[in-house]
């Protein structure tokens, strides 16, 4: 019995030019069939969808994040700048309300009275102050004061008059000195007849600190106020001191946001007038001196390090050549605002702040927060959408490796069934040969032992799309029922998951081992052979399809029935709607589809053009290849092969072959090669006829075909 020769039914590509096999096969996938494609991956891939909520929920979380972290600036703002307003507010009454009992001091008749003495009393000539120190009037008025001081918790006073001398103070030294630069700017306010606050510095003569020992350089703060005469003429000053390390920085202290928050005071110059919360990290940071009675009031600027010294950064400068802090640079050159973006602070920290200067009182104030805390509640949110994030990535590792065990295990399925030679209710004898989709066995039904031809797609590359071009190859064939086009048995699926269909089993040989084995054939064969090409493609065409792939590897000339030289039309998988709303997504419309060794003009410039006539195209080229052994064109390269079939006109049979043929069928296969579609023949029984017109139209007979099948039927076992 002769065997099936189908394998080369399968075959896609071969070298052009100067091989005894002339036919490629080229496509290109457009963006449609990717998009169709990368649905069918998504429904097949289940570990995508993980990845998918991965970004989806990185998109929302970033939004989420954003729309909270505006919210939560919108109110770190809000508390910073209420919190500095109240502590403004504070700070301002308690200031009133010492430059209210200042005033009535100034104002008492016996203080007023006494300094009248003690002015009386000056010498303009005395630098030195003696007498003034040894004058009852001032032993009278330090008697006079010290009640009322203690009753208000002052603790010294001066007596200055209008040439900026000290007439009376509690430290005797100061008596006589003029022109102390410590006390100008306030004085000068108190002479002009405004009560002012002069605000902490170092003292500069011997006084006992908060801790009982007499030192100087302790911090010294003092209330002036105008001191008038029976005319309401400013005559003197008197200032009461206060330690700004009660009350006023107990004041500043109040306002404070959560562990690390915190309200302080500075001047001009960036030094700190009231006393930070964190005096004791600060001396183990090396920004204060590590002494037991070190504070940070007027031993600390406000300078930017450069870095975080709490994670053990150094700057590589002394700090009194560093910057400002940001907050103490727009504070001391009198602006008010806030900044809840984040800046270092005078331990480069990064923190939240908010500032106001205050110009009555030649200090800033300034709330401050460290930013890790502010927008702690904005990192736990941040870490558990990392962590989601990492759960999702894992999860789609852990789908991804069982969904490749599980193929793995199908595959190994699928392979052993085959092994078993079985599939479903046909049993395969011997392989036939293989493509790019798919293998072909020989086989039989178990029940009917009909031979049968097995397509089995190929177990390694069974995927959404290989499957349903596999089946849309099955439904497109089973549609036609012309006897010469291959007919289809049966179609199925194995509990393996081996997608099989079975198809009538044919004894025959290719077009294409036809020509490269026994030579050009006569021109009787050749109409022969094209007349039953044409009756199988005018059915398909009449149901609005086309081939898209005829070449002479596609076209099985078999003996049925006991019938010589009859023609089978394979391998519709290819095959095209006219009609674009019946294509399966599988074959893409933008694509290049096809041999471009038969390819038409415009199969290659306009592939979602092709229709019937692109077919006839084909035909004609296969006929040219009968007829003279040859392709129609031959090149080196696709691309030049391309171009040959959109811009150069083919030698004609006659002159490829070098004798004559007859004009008709040399006529009808020139008609199929032009370049223009309607120059062709319109339809496939419109070629028909033409070749019915040939003289050589019936002179091949039945007694030819018999006696060639005779002869060689036995090379196709």
């Amino acid at each position: 019995m002769p065997n099936l020769n189908l394998w080369n039914w399968f075959r896609r590509s071969r070298t052009i030019a100067g091989q005894n096999a002339p036919h490629l096969t080229f496509a290109s996938k457009s963006v449609s069939r990717s998009i169709t494609r990368t649905g069918l991956f998504l429904r097949r891939q289940l570990w995508v969808f993980p990845i998918i909520a991965v970004v989806v929920l990185a998109i929302i979380g970033y939004g989420l994040r954003l729309a909270i972290e505006t919210t939560m600036k919108d109110g770190l703002r809000s508390q910073l700048q209420t919190l500095l307003a109240v502590e403004t507010a504070m700070l301002e009454t308690w200031f009133k309300n010492q430059a209210t009992i200042a005033e009535s001091q100034a104002n008492d008749l016996h203080i007023r009275e006494l300094i009248y003495k003690l002015l009386d009393e000056v010498d303009p000539t005395n630098t030195a102050g003696a007498p003034l120190k040894d004058s009852p009037v001032h032993r009278q008025l330090q008697k006079e004061l010290a009640p009322k001081m203690s009753a208000h918790d002052f603790i010294g006073y001066v007596v200055i008059d209008r040439n900026k001398q000290v007439l009376s103070a509690t430290h005797e030294e100061l008596i006589g000195k003029r022109d102390l630069p410590e006390y100008d700017s306030s004085l000068i306010r108190a002479l002009n007849g405004e009560t002012s606050i002069l605000p902490p510095f170092a003292s500069f003569v011997l006084q006992k600190d908060e801790f009982g020992q007499m030192r100087i350089g302790v911090p010294t703060m003092f209330i002036f106020a105008p001191v008038r005469d029976d005319s309401f003429q400013v005559v003197a000053a008197l200032a009461l001191r206060i330690r700004p390390e009660k009350e006023f920085t107990r004041i500043v202290q109040l306002g404070r946001m959560g562990a690390s928050g915190e309200t302080y005071a500075f001047d001009k110059t960036g030094l700190l007038v009231s006393n930070s919360r964190f005096d004791d990290e600060m001396k183990l940071l090396g920004l204060l001196p590590d002494h037991k009675n070190t504070r940070s009031l007027l031993n600390l600027h406000l300078r930017d390090p450069g870095g975080n010294i709490t994670a053990g950064y150094r700057p590589k400068v002394h700090r009194e050549e560093l910057p400002l802090t940001k907050l103490a640079t727009e504070a001391t050159a009198g602006k008010t605002g806030y900044d809840v973006d984040g800046y270092r602070d005078y331990r480069g920290v990064s923190s939240l702040g908010a500032w106001t200067w205050l110009p009555k009182y030649q200090i800033a104030l300034a709330c401050e927060i460290d930013a890790g805390e502010a927008y702690r509640p904005l990192m736990i949110l941040r870490w558990t959408f990392f962590s989601l994030f990492a759960l999702l990535g894992l999860c789609s590792a852990a789908i991804f490796v069982f969904s490749v065990i599980v193929a793995r295990m199908q595959r190994e399925a699928q392979k052993a069934a085959i092994d078993s030679k079985k599939l479903g209710q046909y049993r395969l004898e011997k392989k036939l040969g293989a493509g790019g989709m798919g293998i072909v066995y020989k086989g039989y039904h178990a029940i009917l032992r009909r031979p049968t031809a097995i397509k089995l797609l190929s177990v390694d590359k069974v995927n959404e799309s290989s499957i349903e071009r596999f089946e849309r190859e099955v439904q497109i064939t089973c549609q036609l029922n012309h006897p010469n086009t291959v007919a289809i048995y049966d179609y199925g699926r194995t509990d393996e998951g081996v997608f099989y269909y079975a198809m009538e089993f044919l004894d025959g040989i290719d077009l294409q081992n036809l020509v490269d084995k026994y030579g050009p054939q006569s021109e009787a064969r050749v109409i022969h052979i094209l007349r039953q090409i044409c009756g199988s493609l005018y059915e398909a065409h009449s149901l609005g399809l086309v081939h898209r792939d005829i070449k002479p590897a596609n076209i099985m000339l078999n003996r049925r029935g006991a019938e010589p030289d009859i023609v089978k039309v394979l391998d519709f998988g290819l095959v095209k709607a006219i009609d674009e709303g019946k294509q399966a997504s599988l074959t893409a419309s933008g694509g290049l589809t096809g041999t471009p060794l038969y390819m038409s003009p415009e199969a290659i410039q306009t592939p979602q053009a092709v229709d019937a006539r692109s077919d006839l195209y084909a035909v004609g080229a296969v006929g040219y290849f009968l007829l003279t052994g040859k392709p129609v064109f031959e090149a080196a390269g696709i691309v030049e092969l391309c171009q040959q079939h959109i811009t150069k006109l083919p030698d004609s049979p006659s002159q490829r072959l070098g004798k004559p043929i007859s004009k008709e069928l040399e006529s009808a296969l020139m008609a199929c090669l032009e370049k223009t579609r309607a120059k062709r023949p319109q339809t496939a029984r419109d070629l028909t006829l033409l070749l019915a017109r040939c003289a050589a139209a019936s002179a091949w007979s039945i007694e030819e075909a018999d006696a060639w099948w005779g002869r060689h039927e036995r090379d196709q076992e």
